[in-house]
């Protein structure tokens, strides 16, 4: 194997990935990093040097005051090459707009530099001389490392949730029942809302005479989830209580995300994360894992979204959309996995916010319609 160049000249993007995975990967990682940045990426730049720093990796930052000026960037980049000449560097050519990576290039050839261009998706690198075969990366994004590319930590540690067997079996009876306890769910959401504080909460009358609330009570307090004292529900414990909240659709998401690892190789899972960004205001994702050295995203609703008050379908299929593409970059994917159908008009947004649907009966499913999402299309 090629010896790996001490310094990589890198190229800043909106797309953090493409200089991370050759960065980190042990046979590519070099001492130094030297980082192109116009004005308009210096924030991308800044979460590019936490990553490089963190990973014991020095960095240097080269402004481009008009990455549109083809003179101006040989101009500097020649003025790198004059700095560093005689020291060992590659061009990784994957970041930047093209015509950054147009001068880049040139200048490489110039000064005798080795370039490369990763590709994500095949875990490659590609060198541009053609005297070498591609390389293959060893070195796999993990959620962290990703996010934090991106400007975004984790405020607390990765939760990879594991439900004991009576919840699994409540869980599956959920799950397959989908259809003829929506009605039932909705109150049963209402009510560990209200216990959010107390653990414990009391029925209305209405409630009380809710035949199919009862039923789904006395399937949840079978898997002791909560019990009833009268009209009073008493939740077990706050994750108990969460569970009942509809963090048991998260809990069949991530199981199925897990389910399916091996098959669509996914490096990294978790659920119920909290991201913070540059103004510390916290942002959920249900479940997220990386696959393809992409961000995977999957919002999970009980509730309904179709009733005058309800939270809007429309509403959290943007919200999702954006924080796609806010917190992971372009190559983001997003899901919503519902409980409850979507209306067509619901399903033809989704559609052109290019956000996965899973609801009702398909949730059932979800393995199956996971590998759909997730393979790269032919």
């Amino acid at each position: 194997m090629t010896t790996p160049a001490q310094i990589q000249l890198m190229l800043v993007s909106e797309q953090a990935a493409p200089n991370l995975l050759p960065a980190l990967d042990p046979a590519m990682k070099p001492r130094e990093a030297v980082l192109l940045v116009s004005q308009k990426m210096a924030h991308r730049a800044q979460a590019l040097q936490a990553v490089l720093q963190e990973s014991g990796i020095k960095t240097q930052t080269v402004p481009l005051p008009d990455e549109h000026n083809m003179a101006a960037l040989e101009s500097i980049l020649m003025d790198v090459a004059t700095q560093r000449d005689g020291q060992s560097l590659a061009l990784n050519v994957t970041g930047g707009n093209k015509l950054m990576a147009l001068a880049a290039q040139a200048v490489a050839q110039a000064a005798g530099w080795p370039a490369f261009y990763v590709d994500v998706d095949t875990d490659q690198i590609i060198w541009l001389d053609k005297t070498r075969p591609a390389q293959a990366l060893t070195q796999q994004l993990r959620l962290r490392h990703y996010l934090r590319g991106y400007g975004f930590t984790l405020a607390e540690g990765i939760e990879r949730p594991q439900p004991n067997t009576a919840w699994q079996t409540l869980l599956q009876d959920l799950i397959i029942n989908v259809g003829s306890l929506e009605e039932a769910i909705g109150q049963l959401n209402h009510l560990s809302q209200e216990a959010q504080r107390s653990l414990r909460v009391t029925l209305s009358p209405r409630q009380r005479e809710h035949h199919g609330l009862d039923a789904l009570l006395r399937k949840f307090e079978q898997a002791q989830v909560l019990k009833r004292q009268g009209d009073t529900l008493v939740f077990a414990t706050e994750a108990a209580r969460s569970f009942a909240n509809g963090g048991w659709i998260e809990h069949h998401v991530y199981q199925s995300v897990s389910q399916v690892t091996g098959d669509l190789a996914i490096r990294d899972k978790a659920a119920n994360l909290q991201v913070l960004g540059d103004s510390g205001q916290p942002n959920e994702i249900d479940v997220a894992f990386m696959a393809r050295n992409r961000l995977f995203m999957v919002e999970c609703k009980t509730a309904r979204m179709n009733h005058e008050g309800d939270l809007k379908a429309n509403d959290t299929l943007y919200k999702l959309a954006e924080n796609c593409r806010r917190i992971g970059g372009l190559g983001t994917r997003g899901m919503l996995a519902t409980y409850r159908p979507l209306r067509d008009s619901e399903q033809r947004l989704a559609k052109a916010l290019n956000i996965e649907v899973v609801a009702g009966r398909d949730l059932n499913r979800l393995g199956e319609r996971l590998k759909q999402w997730v393979k790269p299309k032919a």
